[in-house]
């Protein structure tokens, strides 16, 4: 069967999946409905505002469906007229049984790590907080556990050592793109083999490395532990940047920091304190040596970088650079 044949159902609702979306657009894919969320008010004038799916789709023509509860009897009659082959998943919520086993080829999930390892919600900021130097992406069927469905697809993606999450998340948000078609193509004519996931229970039986999980991110997570070593804050704030943001407080104010280098000189300086010369940085102390700021948010203001920051903050309290 040609791709292009399957009456395909995407579902997916920010930028990330607008990528994916456009990419099977543009590969001739027959998308008979997109599934995104309601409009959200947002903004000071508290405006409904579209998600940059539904733009996408209806810029394109496409039909779009917004319920509010994937189980509604309206919604999943309107779902089964449609009559999907497949149906693909990127960037969206929890579906129910009823709906991502409603299509006779089952459905897809777009997901952010190489599975089985980094199953959950944050997976891209979770794998630079632990330090992997890789990263990837895996195309695979839904199942009832999240994220344990037969694998079809993956493709490895390296981390810089100083790239951040939002940088990993621009490049990924292609390669995902790209790997969704090709894995529909390969669907479609038969020759992908599904390859099932190693679930944890099987650990004691495969010789396969412990699974590493990606649960949502809470307020507790982005605290920066400064008596942690250099390299852990490090990752900590790459990991949380560009959102939500790792944070610390200087002089009782919130200061978040998106970006930094290592100093690795060895210091006596009790960490979580702070040194600056007021003009041209700004670093704080860690078990090892000192994290350097390059870009920050002080609660109440913009993001900028230290510079312009130092040229217009007056510490509370002075702390020497020696």
């Amino acid at each position: 069967m040609n791709y292009k044949d399957l009456r395909i159902v995407f579902m997916g609702t920010p930028e990330f999946a607008v990528a994916s979306l456009n990419a099977l657009v543009q590969a001739g894919c027959n998308i008979v409905g997109v599934i995104t969320a309601p409009d959200k008010p947002a903004g000071r004038g508290m405006k409904l505002q579209e998600s940059p799916v539904k733009q996408y789709a209806i810029a394109k023509g496409l039909r779009v469906l917004q319920p509010e509860k994937l189980k509604n009897a309206q919604f999943l009659q309107e779902l089964k007229d449609l009559n999907p082959d497949l149906q693909v998943v990127v960037a969206f919520r929890m579906l129910p049984e009823v709906v991502w086993n409603m299509p006779k080829r089952g459905t897809i999930n777009v997901h952010g790590s190489l599975l089985p390892q980094y199953r959950g919600a944050a997976p891209i900021n979770w794998a630079i907080i632990n330090g992997e130097k890789q990263t990837g992406v895996t195309t695979f069927k839904l199942q009832h556990e999240i994220d344990t469905g037969d694998i079809l697809l993956q493709q490895t993606i390296p981390i810089g050592e100083n790239e951040t999450a939002g940088e990993i998340h621009d490049r990924m948000k292609e390669v995902g793109a790209a790997l969704l078609v090709k894995t529909i193509e390969e669907l479609a004519d038969g020759r992908l083999k599904e390859k099932p996931q190693v679930k944890t229970e099987d650990q004691r039986i495969q010789d396969t490395p412990a699974l590493k999980h990606a649960p949502k991110i809470f307020t507790e997570t982005c605290r920066i532990d400064w008596n942690q070593p250099l390299e852990a804050v490090n990752n900590l704030i790459r990991g949380l940047s560009p959102f939500p943001g790792a944070f610390t407080f200087l002089d009782q104010k919130m200061l978040k920091i998106y970006r930094g280098e290592k100093l690795s000189n060895s210091t006596n300086v009790q960490p979580g304190k702070y040194q600056t010369d007021g003009k041209t940085y700004l670093r704080f102390a860690c078990a090892d040596g000192f994290f350097n700021i390059k870009e920050l948010q002080l609660e109440g203001k913009k993001r900028m970088n230290v510079e312009d920051f130092l040229r217009g903050y007056k510490f509370a309290e002075t702390q020497s650079d020696n």
